[in-house]
């Protein structure tokens, strides 16, 4: 689950309670049942890439292959509508395409301090995470505040 064969990567469960605190989260789209992090998810068969999160406090942990993109795409979407909070826990790539349309037009991106250690895995990922937030507005039309980008902990101290 953690080689560079597989797109999925566990979120390691205190940095996920550490977002949810905040966040309380209500759906999980990229999921199965052993991983799910909300009561309401989305597993492949349920494909939520093709259902709508509006009005959620989500939290996504996408597969980080090819199709990863397309999930940044649909966050910012499901971003725009009023009353949904999109919280993505993504690998922190700055120069790709879909980075600089869509994740760049986020209401927040948090650069994670190290390098986190996915599900139950001894080794750090070999690569740096971010957490870009997309927040629809309360209200329909109801403008937006300009991007806020800070760091945040990998470990809770």
């Amino acid at each position: 689950m953690f080689s560079s064969k597989s797109t999925e990567w566990e979120t390691p469960q205190d940095f996920y309670e550490r977002l949810n605190s905040v966040f309380d989260f209500d759906l999980d789209p990229c999921a199965t049942a052993a991983t799910a992090k909300c009561k309401d998810y989305f597993t492949e068969n349920v494909d939520g890439l093709i259902r709508s999160w509006a009005g959620k406090k989500v939290f996504m942990n996408p597969p980080y292959g090819r199709a990863l993109k397309k999930w940044i795409k649909k966050a910012y979407e499901e971003g725009e509508k009023p009353r949904t909070t999109v919280v993505c826990l993504i690998p922190a790539r700055t120069d790709t395409k879909y980075w600089h349309e869509y994740c760049m037009k986020a209401d927040e991106i948090y650069f994670v301090k190290g390098r986190l250690k996915f599900g139950n895995s001894s080794n750090a990922a070999p690569f740096p995470s971010a957490v870009v937030v997309f927040r629809g507005p309360p209200v329909k039309g109801m403008s937006r505040q300009p991007l806020r980008v800070s760091t945040m902990e990998n470990k809770h101290e």
